[in-house]
């Protein structure tokens, strides 16, 4: 049989993992930031790709939008892998 000792330590351990959970579980704030923080991840490359194919667009004489789109898909590619990267953490 275990000692009175044990039993101690082993319900002192329990509580605090307990206590260690419960304060570890997300609460709505923080699950609404990172998503949030997920959002700008996609999206900040993808407005970027557009601004800056559209004034390289706009460096060529005549009607062009082939700087923008492949931007626009470059970002969508970046903005993707650094979503994918962040939620492996």
């Amino acid at each position: 049989m275990k000692s009175e000792n044990q039993l101690k330590e082993e319900v002192t351990k329990q509580i605090r993992r307990m206590k260690q959970a419960e304060e570890d579980r997300p609460t709505l704030l923080r699950q609404t930031v990172y998503l949030g923080t997920l959002g700008l991840l996609f999206v900040v490359p993808v407005i970027v790709g557009a601004y800056v194919g559209q004034w390289l667009d706009g460096l060529v004489p005549g009607y062009s939008m082939r700087w923008t789109l492949s931007l626009i898909v470059l970002g969508v590619g970046i903005g993707a892998m650094s979503v994918y990267l962040n939620v492996r953490e």
